[in-house]
């Protein structure tokens, strides 16, 4: 097992009715940006909760945020706090509503020209103060609620990228697994698919030696195949609602991730497809991840063939056979979910997206990932390939 060290300062609020106790956690005096989306928790009861909890709170209303936070709208969110003097945010809504925030609380900090550089030059820029934020999550899937990382869009240069920072955790995070009643049933499949994801991208590299970290990972992973079906078929059902909200948080809240390699490959495809067609994220992952796992085949074998064992309850056949069948098992997952795995199921302009990403890779100066940073950017360029739909040909 690898050193390291493991900090999570997020406090959390678990369970129905949690909202009622959000503010004990916040300031009395705190001048909050109410951040949401759409508007959908203004039908759900939760802009409600909200407003009786926090009557004798200033509070100053900032919607919109897409599903893909974008910066251009999250830098309105970030005048809106400089003129108006706010010091906190409280962040409801899924993944991308808290990944915004942290991006707000960062820029609103930030005393540079342009706050994009937080993400164009994250291995540059260290951030060293953020607006402090708590959340309301109502959309189970990213782990954003108990984590310091983000992914913000650009609409003006179809760039997606991550950040992350220690400052950038929320302080508190209310996880009330009755907010799922109201969801969409895509929502519901991205959010399985998308934690799913997360688990796998720090557990499918290779063996080191973390006994527990496997086992964790594990756990989740046959938590969320047991309840997806549930979930999906009552979102009234307490039980499997509870335990599919807490395993997206386990997810990526770090836990599993220590002292273990994490590859992240995967995400980084997929982000390019979200960024290039808008295709939701958990569904980019979807599609990318068994595609890059049989290009990766090798080098992850010994984790494909114990999550074939321990995941999927292969035991027969040789470690190939049984690799294989978990790559295969997997993909199946995503489809017994309502998961399509094809580029061409999503868009008909996927032609050029091979050398599009290949290109972007490389003007990146990503030489190189995954694990072992060996995946190079021509390498992708082959993964990309390999996600058009099996009747489309090419050299």
């Amino acid at each position: 097992m690898q050193n390291f060290i493991y900090q999570n300062p997020t406090k959390i609020l678990f369970g129905e009715g949690q909202i009622a106790n959000l503010p004990a956690q916040i300031p009395h005096d705190a001048r909050i940006l109410l951040l949401y989306g759409g508007g959908s928790i203004k039908k759900n009861g939760i802009y409600d909760q909200i407003q009786k909890a926090f009557s004798h709170f200033h509070l100053v209303e900032f919607s919109g945020i897409p599903a893909n936070p974008e910066y251009e709208v999250l830098l309105q969110a970030v005048e809106k706090i400089k003129e108006q003097n706010l010091d906190y945010i409280l962040a409801v809504g899924g993944g991308s509503v808290i990944d915004g925030a942290k991006f707000i609380a960062a820029a609103a900090k930030y005393e540079g020209d342009d706050p994009w550089q937080l993400l164009a030059k994250r291995n540059e820029i260290k951030i060293t103060d953020a607006v402090p934020f708590s959340a309301i999550l109502t959309l189970p899937a990213t782990g954003s609620e108990m984590n310091s990382g983000a992914v913000v869009s650009r609409r003006a240069t179809k760039e997606k990228l991550s950040f992350n920072s220690p400052l950038l955790y929320p302080k508190c995070s209310v996880l009330d697994p009755t907010v799922i009643r109201s969801l969409p049933r895509r929502q519901l499949e991205n959010g399985i698919a998308d934690a799913f994801t997360h688990v796998l991208e720090q557990y499918m590299t290779y063996p080191a030696g973390g006994l527990l970290q496997d086992r964790f990972a594990e756990g989740i992973l046959q938590t969320l195949i047991a309840v997806s079906q549930p979930v999906l078929e009552d979102q009234s059902n307490y039980e499997a609602a509870a335990n599919f909200m807490w395993s997206c948080t386990m997810a990526l809240n770090g836990l599993i991730a220590q002292g273990v390699p994490q590859d992240w490959g995967v995400h980084a495809i997929g982000h390019e497809f979200t960024a290039l067609f808008g295709i939701d994220h958990a569904r980019t992952l979807a599609i990318v991840a068994p595609r890059y796992y049989e290009h990766c085949f090798e080098d992850k074998k010994a984790k494909l063939v114990q999550y074939a064992e321990r995941v999927w309850q292969i035991t027969s056949g040789s470690d190939d056979e049984k690799a294989h069948q978990a790559i295969q098992k997997t993909e199946t997952f995503f489809n017994s979910i309502g998961i399509k795995t094809a580029l061409s199921d999503y868009t008909e302009d996927y032609a050029t997206a091979p050398e599009i990403i290949e290109k972007r890779f490389q003007d990146r100066g990503w030489v190189g990932i995954g694990e072992n940073r060996k995946v190079t950017p021509a390498e992708v360029k082959d993964i990309v390939k390999r996600t058009f739909s099996p009747a489309v040909k090419f050299d």
